[in-house]
């Protein structure tokens, strides 16, 4: 078999083999292949694409090109995965309310890039906390915690991370073979037996629209039922920022607060959702209501908020940073508001403008080993659908210096619409698709009553 002849089939928009892909995905990760040879498959598939099986194929083949992590001992273990947004720190809250349950969540997560935020960031806002486990102190940890969140270990889908990493420098990172195949691998490597995909649809998200979103959802779950894995995708809205806070120490606090019950209505409401369906796929459950009630209960009870604690310490984390986030978080320096110029309502506030403005702060990356200051970022005052009056705070701006805060004000500003009539803020899920038939119904269905799948912001 050569390198040559398999490029060539794809490159004149023919179907690989399963040989074929298993083998070039084998000798590219034991350096048997070069990279040019690797970039040049990778254009071909951006420009041909690849039929459902040719990509579960190549899932597969990224999936065992390491070690496929072992969670049979746990039972049935469900994870769960976002596609990136603005404010999205929904890991910190949906991964305690889950494994309060009794459902273990052993899950692996990524860094921040651009005005994606990263859950490992966020985390390492907690003095002490590590994210950097072996794979014996991660599985050590289900067993005593039941929940664990950590980075990525290199024997898990090291294919994946070599071919992203030509996939940025050969501008081949927007194929949908190619985004679906490096986020399954890792998932499926990691061992969990159902998987719950959280697919951001938006200005703030890599799928801008919901067309390009659905794609993405049911390529991933056709994967998933290819690889006989229970996985449901939720199309949810990233126009506007999730929740209020944006910055990696704010979200640990906003995140720490919806755990007490006091967090906003809409990512409570999320991350609920995304819970009650992780329930679901993980047997807890007969139904998605009562899923949802589920973790509406152990949420209310404060089980996940002590699941919270107990995790952060078994990773280091200094429990009195939790226990009082306002005073033991790190603060930014400044802290300016920004005022509604007029009288309105709020019709739209650009998620993706308000991620870049946050990284331009400092408090995300523009390329992969930025340093990332954990204390800036912005906190929403109002949200679509907010009426407010002139001078009415719209955000407060948490800068290191002034001049940086000033900046940020000109450029979030800039950010909101305004209406001089009433707006219905955007739904916070427009569809779910699953291997399990009863959950396909457009998301007309799941749980109305809950506002599961057509949830709006209150």
């Amino acid at each position: 078999m050569r390198a040559v002849d398999i490029i060539a089939t794809k490159r004149d928009g023919k179907e690989l083999s399963d040989e074929q892909i298993r083998w070039f995905i084998e000798k590219y990760t034991d350096d048997t292949l070069p990279d040019y040879q690797a970039a040049a498959l990778l254009m071909a598939i951006f420009l041909r694409g690849m039929s459902a099986r040719e990509t579960a194929t190549l899932t597969a083949a990224m999936a065992h090109s390491g070690q496929m992590l072992d969670l049979t001992e746990f039972g049935r273990t469900v994870d769960k995965h976002s596609s990136g947004g603005v404010g999205d720190k929904t890991t910190l809250v949906v991964g305690p309310i889950v494994a309060s349950t009794g459902l273990p969540v052993a899950k692996m997560s990524g860094r921040g890039l651009g005005f994606s935020g990263g859950t490992l960031d966020k985390l390492e806002s907690i003095a002490g906390l590590r994210v950097n486990l072996s794979l014996a102190e991660f599985l050590d940890q289900v067993r005593r915690v039941g929940l664990v969140v950590a980075s990525q270990t290199a024997e898990l889908a090291p294919a994946d991370g070599r071919l992203y990493a030509l996939r940025d420098v050969t501008a081949t990172v927007d194929s949908l073979p190619l985004i679906a195949s490096s986020i399954m691998s890792k998932k499926l490597a990691a061992g969990a037996t159902a998987i719950v995909l959280d697919v951001k649809v938006g200005a703030g998200a890599f799928m801008q629209t919901l067309d390009a979103g659905r794609a993405l959802a049911e390529t991933m779950v056709a994967i998933g039922a290819h690889m006989d894995r229970e996985v449901t995708a939720l199309l949810s809205d990233m126009n506007q920022p999730l929740g209020r806070a944006v910055g990696n120490a704010l979200e640990v606090a906003e995140a720490i607060a919806t755990l007490h019950g006091d967090g906003p209505e809409d990512f409570t409401t999320h991350c609920l959702t995304v819970a009650a369906h992780m329930l679901l796929l993980g047997n807890k459950a007969g139904s998605l209501d009562g899923a949802y009630d589920l973790a509406e209960h152990y949420l209310v009870s404060g089980a996940a908020w002590e699941k919270f604690v107990g995790f952060v310490e078994a990773q280091g984390g200094e429990r009195a940073v939790i226990e009082q986030p306002h005073e033991r978080l790190p603060h930014a320096a400044v802290i300016e508001p920004l005022l509604s110029p007029r009288a309105a309502t709020v019709a739209a506030i650009n998620a993706r403008a308000v991620g870049m403005t946050v990284v331009e702060l400092g408090g995300g990356r523009a390329k992969k080993g930025d340093m990332i200051d954990p204390t800036v970022g912005v906190v929403l005052a109002a949200k679509v659908g907010d009426a407010v009056s002139p001078g009415q705070m719209l955000l407060e701006v948490h800068a290191a210096t002034l001049a940086s805060a000033e900046a940020a004000r000109e450029r979030l500003l800039a950010a909101f619409e305004f209406s001089d009539g009433p707006v219905e803020p955007p739904p916070l899920f427009y569809d779910g698709i699953s291997t399990r038939t009863e959950l396909n119904d457009g998301g007309k269905n799941h749980g109305k009553s809950k506002g599961i799948c057509d949830a709006r912001h209150p």
